[in-house]
């Protein structure tokens, strides 16, 4: 019986080496298009798939493979007696192995000046349908998507003879998973031109990144995923310069410091503690920001990870060489520095570009059985309707602490109280049950220094004891959304104890 492969890749890699040693086995190469070039101008005898159709590519290219003949031989079970039967007669071979890439629609769409046009013309037709029909049919045929796996299928034809089932359904299952992909991006790319934020199917696609080692705890499996065309100023696509492997919780607290340093324009640095900011800090340099978010909470940052929103120079690499720190992110790191900070073996150093977040991106957040989708809180004081209630407006100094505070205490986790200046955080309470408890743990931290310091609620006061607790600890201005039904009783409060309160309009509830 002759064996057949179809051979038709975007991807050229090994292309010639995996089809010489398949004709060198004894098969027949089918080809198309620009993959028979390649292959002819390698001096190997190749068979068009015209030849076999009796019909030409037709329309520009666009339908070239979608013919009984060829989906006739890749689908036919050749277990089956009836099957062998309608091949005869219709003068069917069947084809062993395809191997196919699509066209690159995710290069083509990452691309700036791409046009919908060229989009669309880059949506591959014949090859999912070769390759759905390939692994459909996995019993009896091989399908191959990516050129790392041509070694493997080689080595077990020339060993056996043929390819083992096991090897069989695991390429079946990673075509059938490129399509899946493959579709995943076409669909998430027009749906983004009809401006549906919510369509009733949501497709989305992953790429691996890496294994890790365990999840947030060792009993734990876990692995780190990238979405295609995702931010260059996300975690993901970030450039390890060095350091041994993330970890998940590394990862988790990265994602965290780096979402707060985004929120600053000047010299700005975060230290963060399992995804709590325990220090933020901000100067007219690097060296004088990462001082402020350390003297924030010099014990609290043992260990945890630290992002910066300029190039480490040598002086700010000099300071963060003296503490135990998991991981630093910053936009870049002069030579100078890496050469201090490299020194420390485990210690991993991230470059991220810090560029305004892509138009339209969503935070997916898993359930048991289920994903909640909804925008990122990207929302700024600016576009808050601000109004001040109570006698006492904030001086000026008072409002660049305000401002400084709000935008620190929406990354922090509900109930969520940060007491600060106008340069740097004093006091951070998180995840509390109740707002007063979250207060006193961010005045307690900050101690006699909140006296003259301002404080930010992520939330609303349903009763004054915050404000009570406030006045207790020396507070002079509060920023908070109001809109409790007894905001009234709060002003009172703040009023008795000359403390000017803002209200914003707005929460930033994060659980």
């Amino acid at each position: 019986m002759t064996k057949r492969a179809l051979i038709s890749v975007s991807d050229k890699s090994g292309i010639v080496e995996l089809a010489r040693e398949l004709q060198g086995l004894g098969f027949e190469i089918l080809s198309t298009g620009g993959t028979k070039k390649v292959l002819e101008e390698a001096g190997l005898p190749v068979k068009g798939v015209s030849e076999v159709t009796g019909f030409p590519e037709i329309l520009g290219g666009r339908v070239k493979t979608l013919h009984p003949k060829i989906h006739g031989g890749i689908l036919a079970r050749l277990d089956q007696a009836g099957h062998h039967k309608e091949l005869e007669e219709h003068g069917i071979i069947p084809i062993q192995i395809v191997c196919v890439n699509l066209y690159p629609f995710q290069e083509t769409i990452a691309r700036q000046e791409a046009s919908l046009e060229e989009a669309i013309e880059n949506i591959d037709i014949g090859g999912p349908t070769l390759l759905r029909a390939a692994a459909k049919n996995h019993e009896h045929v091989t399908v191959l998507i990516d050129p790392a796996d041509y070694p493997e299928v080689l080595a077990q034809l020339r060993e056996r003879g043929e390819v083992s089932r096991e090897t069989r359904r695991q390429l079946a299952a990673k075509a059938f998973r490129h399509t899946a992909a493959y579709d995943a991006l076409i669909a998430e790319y027009l749906t983004g031109l009809t401006g549906e934020e919510f369509p009733e199917r949501l497709t989305v696609t992953y790429e691996l990144q890496q294994p890790l080692r365990y999840g947030e705890n060792p009993h734990q499996r876990a692995a780190f995923y990238r979405q295609p065309l995702g931010s260059p100023s996300s975690l993901p696509y970030a450039r390890q310069l060095h350091g041994k492997e993330l970890s998940y919780n590394n990862i988790g607290d990265a994602e965290a410091a780096l979402q707060i340093v985004k929120e600053f324009s000047e010299p700005a640095a975060v230290a963060v503690k399992h995804t709590n900011p325990c220090g933020v800090g901000r100067g007219s340099t690097l060296a004088e920001a990462f001082a402020r978010a350390y003297a924030s909470d010099p014990v609290s940052i043992f260990g945890g990870i630290v992002a910066l929103n300029r190039e480490v120079d040598l002086e700010t690499a000099k300071q963060l060489e003296e503490i135990f720190l998991e991981v630093v992110i910053a936009r870049s790191f002069a030579p100078e520095a890496l050469e201090v900070l490299t020194k420390k073996k485990n210690l991993r150093l991230l470059a991220i570009p810090l560029e305004a977040p892509l138009a339209g991106e969503r935070k997916l957040t898993s359930i048991g059985g289920g994903l909640l989708v909804q925008e990122y809180d990207y929302f700024t004081l600016e576009q808050a309707q601000i109004s001040v209630p109570t006698k006492r407006q904030p001086t000026a100094e008072e409002w660049e602490a305000l401002r400084f505070g709000w935008k620190v205490v929406k990354h922090v986790k509900s109930n969520a109280i940060v007491v600060c200046t106008k340069e740097m955080t004093l006091g951070v309470g998180a995840g509390q049950m109740n707002r007063v408890g979250a207060a006193k743990i961010a005045l307690e931290q900050a101690g006699e220094k909140a006296r003259g310091a301002v404080l930010a609620s992520d939330a609303f006061f349903p009763m004054p004891d915050t404000v009570e607790v406030a006045a207790a600890a020396g507070i002079t201005a509060i920023i908070q959304p109001g809109g409790s039904i007894r905001d009234a009783d709060s002003i009172q409060a703040a009023d008795r104890h000359q403390i000017a309160m803002v209200f914003t309009g707005i929460r930033h509830f994060k659980h």
